[in-house]
């Protein structure tokens, strides 16, 4: 009498059926103990330390796709029974298939997690980097998808990949006249992240607009204003522009001028600017380049004086220039020194008084 484990199913025994369960269970069974040990609070020191590369094991284990590991594990078991030819070659690609699924679904999770590291720790210090990081992790999702399209075609029967990749080369030429606008931005996008002309946070000046970085995009960047709304620029005609990054400027340079009256006597109009010269560099970090009193208008004597402050915030300029304004008021006081002003004509100003009357 024949033993019921060698019994023939489908052209297997018994026995060879159970032996590729126990294979199939095994590798489920083995994934599952990484998983649990990988990802569990008490997982080894050597997975818990805080570097990248010590986070791939998590990240690969977290990511593992349970339908997928079921199939594989189905496959594993099966390589050791008797199948047909016919049987044998879909069930080898559907394999490969799969694996090029969870390896897309791996490589997608190990960029978005360095994105999110390196944005975790340089956020604050590095904001240029940031936006790099995150550009070059769209560039290489694109290119992972593409490879892994590309396998997944190639173990697919009936289908030439060489002559795909020929076709999708003449067709890729064709859509990248059609959209040569939004690659261009796509190129200026990359640019501006690898070139770093601006990053966030940044103030600069497009033109007369002026704001503050808030995103840089794939097609565009978005700036807010200094009147609060947001201005959105395309990044290939923003970089043909030319930009003024006043994040960057070490130092402001101060130009300002005043009129004093035509009645102020010589030697006080030789004095001023010695005078003014002494209130600038009364201030710390401003550096005092000139003061001259350079031509005669209708109005009156012009002076005009240069001077630079450090650093180049604007608050600091405006609180400088002010404490300056007043003390040229209060000095120009005390010597007699008159400021020049408009004087409209008195026929004028009786023709206002009458129709106000």
């Amino acid at each position: 009498m024949q033993p019921l484990l060698d019994t023939i199913i489908f052209g297997n025994s018994i026995a060879r059926w159970l032996l590729a369960l126990l294979i199939a269970g095994a590798v489920m069974g083995g994934v599952s103990v990484w998983r649990r040990v990988t990802t569990h609070p008490t997982r080894p020191l050597a997975i818990r330390t805080n570097t990248f590369f010590d986070d791939v094991a998590v990240v690969l284990a977290e990511n593992m796709a349970g339908p997928i590991v079921l199939l594989l594990a189905i496959y594993a078991g099966s390589l050791i029974l008797s199948l047909p030819p016919e049987a044998r070659l879909p069930m080898r690609s559907g394999a490969i298939i799969l694996l090029l699924l969870q390896i897309g679904i791996w490589g997608n999770a190990l960029l978005g997690r360095w994105v999110a590291r390196y944005d975790e720790r340089n956020r604050e210090t590095n904001a240029a980097g940031v936006g790099t990081a995150r550009l070059i992790s769209v560039v290489a999702r694109i290119a992972l998808y593409s490879v892994v399209l590309l396998l997944i075609l190639d173990n697919l029967p009936g289908i030439e990949i060489t002559a795909l990749v020929a076709s999708l080369g003449i067709g890729g030429i064709a859509v990248a006249l059609a959209v040569q606008n939004i690659l261009s931005d796509l190129f200026a996008s990359l640019s501006i992240a690898l070139d770093k002309p601006f990053v966030l946070g940044d103030l600069i000046g497009v033109g007369d607009d002026v704001g503050t970085v808030e995103q840089i995009g794939l097609k565009t960047t978005r700036v807010r204003s200094l009147a609060g709304e947001q201005l959105i620029f395309s990044n290939n005609d923003l970089l043909g522009s030319r930009v003024r990054n006043f994040a960057r400027q070490e130092r402001r340079r101060v130009v300002f001028s005043f009129r004093v009256n035509y009645s102020t006597p010589p030697e006080r109009l030789r004095e001023l600017p010695a005078l003014v010269q002494a209130l600038v560099e009364a201030h710390e970090g401003v550096g005092f380049d000139r003061a001259h009193l350079l031509r005669f208008d209708d109005v009156g004597l012009f002076y005009e004086v240069v001077y630079t402050v450090e650093p180049a915030d604007f608050n600091r300029y405006a609180d400088i220039q002010q404490a300056i304004n007043l003390a040229m008021v209060e000095r120009f006081a005390a010597t007699g020194i008159g400021f020049a002003s408009l004087s409209y004509p008195v026929r004028f100003r009786n023709i206002q008084i009458r129709e106000l009357a």
